[in-house]
């Protein structure tokens, strides 16, 4: 009984193997019959499967590409992150606003420019927030042992509105404090005073936005469209 399954399956395995080449055959002179015909679907097919091809690795190095981005975007923001207010104070005044200019892209804000230059009327990092108001920054790199005086604070009052139309005016400094003059007339014209400690919360991570705040009122009441 197991031999005449065997030899059934062996003839219906020969049967499906002519019946298969009678089929290739018969296909082979119906596309030469009607080659005129069918080569242009051919050639759309063979062209289909090539631009897909092609599209489908150009996919591939596209997401490799955003991926390798993401990781680079996410390894600066956390060297940014992971400096420490030590190594603050060993940059440079110009490395200093640089880095003030890196805390706020990494914190969302777009267009930030860096004046670098003296005679910016205060203006040392300009940019907007993720909600349209526009930042202007005043970096002040002093000794650990310093305050922030009275008339330093002042220039920056006179020129952060009037000449540059911040909505948000940040002061920023590696100092300890302000004294007690600078930092009232921060509170009374709207100015965010962030001092050492501040600074060090934001190297570490701290939003730009929750920091705005907590020293100087410094919420900007104007919103620009």
């Amino acid at each position: 009984m197991a031999a005449r399954r065997r030899r059934l399956t062996k003839k219906t395995r020969k049967k499906l193997q002519v019946w298969g080449a009678v089929a290739a055959a018969v296909a082979v002179a119906w596309v030469a019959a009607n080659w005129s015909t069918v080569w242009p679907v051919l050639v759309a097919v063979l062209a289909a499967a090539v631009l897909g091809s092609v599209g489908w690795v150009l996919l591939r190095a596209h997401r490799r590409a955003v991926g390798q981005d993401r990781a680079w975007r996410a390894q600066e923001e956390a060297r940014a992150r992971e400096l420490s207010i030590a190594q603050v104070d060993g940059l440079t005044w110009q490395e200093f606003e640089t880095y003030i200019a890196e805390l706020c892209r990494r914190d969302g804000c777009t267009k930030v420019v860096v004046s670098g230059k003296s005679g910016d009327l205060g203006a040392d990092v300009v940019g907007y927030l993720a909600d349209g108001r526009k930042l202007v920054i005043q970096c002040k790199k002093y000794a650990p042992h310093r305050s922030v005086p009275s008339q330093d604070m002042q220039k920056f009052v006179g020129t952060a509105r009037p000449e540059h139309g911040a909505d948000v005016a940040l002061f920023v400094t590696t100092c300890h404090a302000f004294t007690k003059d600078a930092l009232g007339l921060a509170l009374r014209q709207d100015i965010v005073a962030l001092h050492r400690d501040l600074l060090g919360s934001w190297v570490k991570g701290a939003h730009l936005e929750s920091l705005i705040p907590l020293n100087g009122s410094g919420g900007g009441a104007r919103r620009r469209s």
